[in-house]
């Protein structure tokens, strides 16, 4: 196999959650060039068709399936439909996840909840349920953020306080399955991307903080999704438990 030859993903298939927009269509994609075929969840089913015909165009299968990974019932489900549809489940990009930006003293439970449930719990629920069926040599890729490493300017309490959660929850699933189930579990931290979040910032708040990144620009979603590919491939077979920032090195700043 050559060096090239282990960044690829034939044979494989990949779940996707929060497949319906944004960073979600990207990651499917990519996965679908790389040679998997993909499994798409979202709450919004009806918005993954367009997802869907992009896996489709690269060669590959796909399904899709309404799924809200608050709901632990809905992950099983999800799993068991690309197993008996797809074959197998060897890769997990836990991508579904909401943002808030609430002053702390005016946020209310359900909105903190709502965050933690999605984006911390919802990515816990997922990985159990892969994590009880995947072979060795599968891989887990938690979507955690920035947000969990530094502060952005914004009110996000629950938000970053979910993305810290995934980081150490990744650390955790790492150093109980890597080993003993031969399954690697890795986080990426993105910065700045377009995506259906960032189009809710307040106007002028991306360009306040583009500053910090010292590359000086947003990120290319194609560029996210290429580290989950290297980090699903067997190229990162010796990388486990570990958190990549792809953020134009804002965190160094």
């Amino acid at each position: 196999m050559s060096v090239l030859d282990m960044f690829r993903l034939d044979g494989k298939v990949a779940i996707v959650t929060g497949a319906s927009s944004g960073l979600g269509v990207a990651f499917a994609e990519a996965f679908a060039q790389a040679g998997a075929d993909v499994a798409l969840g979202a709450r919004r089913i009806d918005r993954l068709q367009q997802t869907a015909d992009l896996v489709r165009a690269a060669g590959r299968r796909v399904i899709t399936v309404a799924t809200d990974v608050a709901d632990p019932a809905q992950c099983t489900a999800l799993v068991r439909a690309t197993k008996e549809q797809l074959g197998s489940v060897d890769i997990l990009i836990n991508n579904a996840g909401i943002g808030t930006a609430v002053p702390a003293t005016i946020e209310d439970p359900a909105q903190f909840r709502q965050v933690i449930d999605i984006n911390l719990n919802g990515s816990y629920w997922m990985a159990q349920a892969c994590g009880r069926i995947m072979r060795p040599g599968s891989a887990i890729i938690n979507i955690s953020s920035v947000l969990g490493l530094t502060t952005a300017g914004l009110p996000q309490s629950a938000y970053a306080a979910s993305k810290a959660g995934v980081i150490g929850m990744t650390r955790d699933l790492a150093a109980q399955w890597t080993g003993r189930k031969g399954i690697r579990v890795n986080a990426i931290a993105p910065g700045f991307f377009d995506s259906e979040m960032t189009q809710q910032y307040p106007p002028g708040y991306l360009e306040s903080q583009l500053p910090r990144a010292v590359v000086g620009r947003k990120g290319d979603p194609r560029e996210l999704a290429a580290t989950a590919v290297w980090l699903a491939s067997a190229a990162a077979g010796y990388v486990t438990g570990q958190t990549i920032p792809v953020d134009g090195g804002l965190t160094i700043t």
